[in-house]
């Protein structure tokens, strides 16, 4: 208002100026749009405007009154929107009319006038016109895309009006991602109306409003609360006040300067202490009620006044926004409609798709509860759940909603624990009784899409220390993991290493989890040095399996070929390394040798293509005797054994090394070599090189989860693998 006050002088001066017929001024809007100020004969509605004597034609809306001080000359004035690619360009004449004959000529003012200018000046020409003058102004101004500038002269044209229209004093948001506003303004009605928001970024949307007594207001002015229904991102904090229209037309109602921000914990608070006092269509006042029942950060499940109670037993984050949520609903009058994890604008779904546990624990829990005493059926006690959910921003804040059939919400907090993703099934599953009757459809429907939808951070090597002359050795580097066991003994290792010649003079490259390095270091740089083994420790850093930790050293070297080596396994014969380098030296590609259990049977020699099964490969001579196989030659195979190997790392990088999602070993180096083969690089089994070592480690912490940990492997395993058994490659191997 000051500033128009200021301009008043100025205004006068203008208005003389343009009193004289053929005169007009410009004022630029923004990039699009120029208003054009000017008096004479009677003029509305639309018409054809031509700029600077340019067959070049524009659309001017015009707005017409009657001069508040009327003279011979110019009896009316006009103002004309006019939309334009440059409003910047130079000014110089306006034709309005589509003919010769009925057409005006205007001579533009040479310089343009600022919109406080042009609101000062229109104030002077409408008079007690200027109320709907502005409104048409603004109707024009609202459509399309509204940017900063234009929002701007729409302010400064309705701040052009006597009196204050009323302030924002309070801004507020929910969980839910609602924007709620509080103020008092003039003329402001009940329902949804359109407004432009004050940012940083203009926002128009809808704004569902109440309104209620105050008595603290000028005459003609009522509080409200309002929410902001809009999609696009908008904070709080950069809210500077609506432009919204009333019973009167549009008003500003700016950011009062002691106004109140409230987060999503306090505003839900505000909305109840208002509610019962406000008015407005029913849509609205639904919208209030349920604004005022959001996420305030606190458990209200066990509030509720009906036999319905919630609890989280585990909810496990990974990379990526997977989530894999258990727990228990005890729900035995069905009262609750859904179940949501919500968060930040967004909401998924679980009850439509989780899967169902007796939990009889639940109902022991709560069988002398009076609400829950008489509700329980004989012999069901399906209340646990299982839950995966994905597609989530890992830094957003969850909870759970349940929504009643009677419309009202509860919520539960989510506080998940970030673990990799093999370490949260593994742990889920020992929760799990591995005989459950919906063990499949837990493994199917949520297990399996929980790993498959988990990215795998490729393990890394945190920390080194050479125990020998690594760097001076020569040959390829053997990359040593030690077997599954926090204090497995690497000497016998060790000592088999120092007493074959050849590999005594080659680098060892061995990586422990980065908790046994602290330990062990010590102990095992002085085996290295008392072997005098060219020995780098290293320790990887969140390693997971053996796989992750061969992964990590190669990684971490820069060779051009690795050779990978178990620590289960221990070889048969001396001279195995030299076999090895030298038959890829010839072939290429990668290549194991036979891997056989101590009693000498053929634990694996090759994997080979398999017809009539989900699972396309397998090892043809599992249990053969040794002698069986010895004297066979260099075979091709679909894919190598990673335990034991000689590799082009290159080759191992580009394939991704191995891949996410596995719990155990087997699968996923299978699924490793079946992408190398796929890419080009061929794999053989070379017979006449033999390791002894017990089975590959299935991944599962006790016993009696191997079968399910192989089932999930082999359910991830078929899934990426069983449309392959008729590629060529694979055809071309089996032959």
């Amino acid at each position: 208002m000051v500033a128009v006050e200021q301009a008043l002088p100025l205004a006068s001066q203008l208005a003389t100026r343009i009193m004289k017929g053929g005169r007009v001024l410009a004022c630029p809007i923004d990039e699009g749009f120029l208003l054009v100020i000017g008096t004479g004969e009677p003029m509305a509605g639309t018409l054809l405007a031509e700029i600077n004597d340019d067959v070049t034609r524009v659309t001017a809306s015009i707005i017409g009154w009657r001069l508040a001080s009327p003279a011979r000359s110019a009896t009316h004035g006009f103002a004309a929107l006019l939309q334009m690619q440059d409003t910047d360009s130079p000014l110089t004449t306006l034709r309005l009319g589509e003919d010769e004959a009925g057409s005006k000529r205007y001579i533009f003012a040479p310089r343009p006038i600022p919109v406080r200018d042009a609101a000062a000046l229109l104030a002077e020409l409408a008079g007690e016109q200027l109320g709907g003058l502005l409104d048409s102004l603004v109707d024009g101004l609202m459509q399309g895309p509204i940017g900063p500038r234009r929002l701007a002269a729409i302010i400064a044209l309705l701040q052009s009006r006597k009196g204050s229209d009323g302030f924002v004093e309070l801004v507020g948001e929910t969980h839910d991602g609602v924007i709620f506003v509080k103020g008092w303004g003039r003329i402001i009605e009940p329902g949804v109306c359109r407004v432009a928001v004050n940012s940083g970024k203009p926002v128009v949307c809808d704004c569902g409003i109440a309104t209620f007594l105050r008595q603290d207001v000028p005459a003609g002015g009522s509080g409200f609360v309002g929410l902001l229904s809009t999609k696009e991102p908008l904070r709080v904090r950069d809210i500077e006040g609506l432009v919204y229209r009333g019973r009167g037309g549009w008003r500003y109602a700016p950011l009062h300067e002691h106004r109140q921000i409230a987060g999503p914990s306090e505003t839900p608070g505000h909305i109840r202490a208002l509610l019962l006092q406000t008015r407005g269509s029913p849509q609205v006042l639904l919208q209030l009620r349920s604004a005022a029942n959001s996420f305030e950060g606190r458990e209200t499940v066990s509030a509720l006044p009906v036999p319905v109670r919630m609890g989280i037993d585990s909810a496990f984050q990974v990379s990526r926004g997977a989530f894999l949520i258990s727990g228990w609903l005890l729900d035995p009058e069905a009262h609750v409609q859904s179940v949501k994890l919500c968060g930040e604008r967004a909401a998924t779904r679980l009850d439509d798709h989780w899967s169902r546990l007796e939990r009889s624990d639940v109902t022991d829990a709560f069988t002398d509860e009076p609400a829950f005493r008489s509700a329980f059926g004989h012999g069901s006690h399906p209340h646990g759940f299982i839950a995966f959910a994905s597609g989530w921003d890992s830094a957003t804040a969850l909870h759970l909603e349940l929504t009643l059939t009677d419309s009202r919400r509860a919520f539960m907090p989510l506080t998940p624990i970030r673990v990799p993703p093999r370490l949260a099934v593994l742990r889920q599953i020992s929760a799990i009784d591995p005989q459950h009757w919906g063990i499949a459809e837990i493994v199917d429907r949520q297990i399996v899409p929980f790993l498959c939808a988990s990215e795998r951070t490729s393990p890394s090597i945190g920390a080194s220390v050479d125990a020998g002359p690594f760097e001076q050795a020569g040959g390829p580097p053997i990359i040593i993991a030690p077997e599954d066991s926090e204090d497995g003994d690497m000497a016998p290792i060790l000592g088999l290493l120092a007493l074959d010649p050849e590999t005594r003079l080659a680098p060892i490259a061995l990586v422990l989890p980065a908790e046994r390095f602290r330990r062990q270091a010590g102990r095992i740089k002085e085996l290295a040095q008392f072997y005098r083994l060219s020995l780098k420790l290293m320790a990887a850093e969140e390693s997971g399996d053996l796989y992750d930790l061969l992964e990590a050293g190669v990684r971490a070297l820069s060779h051009e070929t690795v050779v990978l080596l178990a620590g289960s396994l221990l070889p048969l014969r001396a001279g195995w390394y030299g076999k090895l380098v030298a038959a890829h030296g010839t072939q290429g590609g990668v290549i194991s040798p036979t891997l056989a259990y101590e009693d000498h049977s053929v634990r694996w020699a090759g994997s080979w293509p398999a017809e009539q099964s989900e699972y396309p490969a397998s090892s043809r001579y599992a249990g053969y005797p040794l002698s069986a196989v010895t004297g066979l030659n260099l075979t091709q195979v679909a894919a190598a054994s990673f335990e034991c190997c000689i590799m082009p790392r290159e080759a191992f990088l580009i394939a991704g090394g191995f891949s996410g999602g596995y719990l155990g070993s087997q699968q996923k180096g299978l699924d490793l070599g079946l992408r190398l083969s796929r890419s080009g690089i061929p794999s053989y089994w070379l017979p006449l090189v033999q390791m002894l070592g017990a089975d590959e480690s299935s991944g599962a912490a006790t016993a009696a989860l191997a079968p399910l940990v192989e089932r999930i492997d082999r359910r991830i395993f078929a899934s990426r693998w069983a449309p392959a058994r008729h590629d060529s490659w694979f055809e071309e191997v089996s032959a």
